[in-house]
């Protein structure tokens, strides 16, 4: 008699699927969103596509940033705001924050 397996198998990536993660990822959709075109959980993918997880989530990163500085280089109100937008969240930066003590 053959023992029968329960539940389903265990996911097996291929390079085909990781470079589908990595340019999904990359191009800024849900890690929810890329387990279901995937057909794995989100536990799963994260288990077996941590690196293109982090590959993806790091272009956007670099392109937001990338574009932040190209707007931030200009001279008017948007440049300003740009500006100040980038100090705040990548430097801490805080307009409630007391000031310095010199």
């Amino acid at each position: 008699m053959e023992k029968r397996l329960r539940g389903r198998p265990a996911h097996e990536p291929d390079a085909m699927t990781r470079r589908f993660v990595e340019a999904m990822a990359g191009a800024g959709v849900p890690q929810s969103e890329i387990a279901v075109v995937t057909a794995v959980t989100v536990p799963t993918l994260r288990k077996h596509y941590r690196d293109e997880l982090r590959r993806g989530a790091a272009l956007v990163e670099a392109r937001l940033v990338g574009q932040l500085m190209r707007i931030a280089s200009g001279n008017d109100g948007t440049a300003l705001k740009a500006i100040m937008f980038t100090l705040q969240t990548r430097f801490g930066w805080s307009k409630y924050a007391p000031p310095p003590q010199r």
